[in-house]
């Protein structure tokens, strides 16, 4: 099953369950109102809703109970004590200061986890963290402690419950990438906004960065269309602006215009386009076959410039931007991890593109800004950190990277995003309403910088990737 089929899979499971279960709630009602009191259904309908907004309207597609399956190399493990709840490596073992660093515990929620987000808090560093895991988890997680490696060869880094407790003995792993940073970095995103969510700490501290935006991003239009305009004049108008925010806002960060570039395909079309490779595949929203529109702002002619929108003119335009650039590091989305349609498609437009191919990069890392099961991860509060994303498959190809990123480099990245044109709608009342019942009962809370969802889960202590040497057999960097 592709990973796009998958996540239609769960959410047809999870609608099928909740239709089911709102039958029930409606039968109880109808009983309760026959048996007990007229005026008693209504108040069991509010405070049911109120209930299902504060703690269950979050999309879990799996048990909270359910292990995360990794399969992290046992080359990169290092032994590791847990006592009092303070982390200490065995005598002799030693860890770099920019080290990658995943704990491993088997966590198990207290009651008051099944209505307030359990976290863990990681003190004795420079800094506290803290990182937050589902309501009622009870089961094998994976926290990240990188940047306090420190601490942790000190003996000072201990790691406290709030709402569930560790059980066990931790397991811990390093792992000693190479820094990115010196390097030439482009970064592939599907759509504008991809790129700063995933990598702006990375690619603003880069020594030379690209960003590619394969898409328009001009679908879904209604906020244009609630101004007076058309369907297919609120897509032009909303393509046109992300296109040029793809190649502004990475100036923010320090990438010139010159190393931006919008592909101007269209949106949740790359799936039409690979099938047919050849063929012109129109926008499904802005009545548009032509590419050149969302192309305007580019300061490099490419092969794809001739307006047509097929896959034979997306490869041709990467392999152009891949000599030209010749980067190091590429990053892209992970297709086993995010299931976006158009993400699995940029990650193998790349490898395809990169077929045969004169220069190769030295890195490829994945990133994953959607989930399959999960739409709350990173769960938690803005400016914590990133654990690992549920995984029930294990995989060893996936060797996780994660990049610190410092309060100044958190507070610019949400400035990028800010000025995101697809990020800065209001939210609707009942997503407003939520939150606002969420916040006094379930104590969570959200950012200032945005009401976008994506400001509380992407402006992080971390940015996590995936990373691949290309040319090494065993895949494990640092082993």
């Amino acid at each position: 099953m592709s990973a796009g089929s998958r996540k239609q899979q769960l959410l047809k499971r999870h609608r099928r369950h909740k239709r089911v279960a709102l039958l029930i709630a409606f039968w109880v009602l109808i009983v309760a109102g026959v048996l007990v009191a007229w005026w008693l259904p209504l108040v069991l309908a509010v405070v049911g809703w109120v209930a299902h907004e504060a703690w269950f309207a979050d999309h879990l597609f799996y048990s909270p109970k359910d292990d995360y399956h990794y399969r992290l190399p046992e080359a990169n493990e290092l032994p590791v004590g847990f006592d009092g709840g303070r982390l200490s490596l065995a005598q002799g073992a030693c860890v770099a200061v920019d080290a990658t660093l995943i704990v491993e515990v088997r966590l198990k929620s207290r009651w008051l986890g099944r209505f307030l987000d359990p976290v863990i808090r990681v003190v004795g560093g420079a800094l506290d963290d803290a990182q937050a895991f589902e309501r009622g988890v009870q089961g094998l997680r994976y926290l990240n402690i990188t940047g306090e490696s420190q601490a942790l060869q000190a003996g000072r880094l201990a790691l406290l419950g709030q709402h569930c407790r560790v059980v066990g003995a931790p397991r811990l792993w390093a792992f000693n990438h190479s820094d990115l940073r010196p390097k030439r970095v482009m970064v592939i995103a599907p759509h504008a906004d991809d790129a700063e969510l995933a990598a702006f700490g990375l690619y603003s501290q880069a020594a030379e960065a690209w960003i590619v935006t394969l898409t328009a991003g001009e679908i879904e239009a209604e906020f244009y269309q609630d101004m007076g305009m058309s369907g297919a004049e609120a897509a032009q108008t909303k393509g046109r602006l992300r296109a040029w925010d793809s190649i502004a806002v990475p100036l923010w960060g320090g990438v010139p215009a010159e190393h931006c570039v919008q592909l101007g395909y269209f949106c949740l079309q790359l799936p039409a386009m690979q099938a047919a490779p050849d063929q012109p595949i129109a926008s499904r929203e802005a009545q548009l076959s032509d590419t050149r529109l969302f192309r305007q702002y580019n300061r490099l002619a490419l092969p794809g410039d001739d307006g047509v929108p097929s896959w034979n003119n997306l490869l041709a335009d990467l392999r152009a931007l891949l000599l030209l650039a010749r980067p190091e590091v590429i990053v892209m989305p992970h297709a086993s991890i995010d299931p976006h349609p158009d993400h699995i498609c940029a990650q193998a437009a790349v490898h395809e593109a990169l077929l045969g191919l004169a220069w190769q990069p030295e890195t490829l890392l994945g990133y994953a800004n959607h989930l399959h099961d999960n739409d709350r991860w990173p769960m938690g509060d803005a400016h914590m950190g990133v654990s690992l994303p549920p995984v029930f498959a294990a995989d060893p190809s996936l060797i996780p990277c994660s990049l610190s990123l410092p309060a100044p480099l958190r507070r610019d990245k949400a400035m990028a995003l800010g000025m995101m044109h697809d990020l800065q709608p209001p939210m609707p009342f009942k997503r407003r309403l939520r939150r606002w019942l969420q916040q006094r009962l379930a104590a969570r809370r959200w950012p200032a910088e945005g009401e976008n969802e994506f400001f509380r889960k992407a402006v992080r202590r971390h940015e996590l990737f995936w990373r691949r040497d290309v040319g090494r057999d065993d895949d494990q960097p640092g082993s």
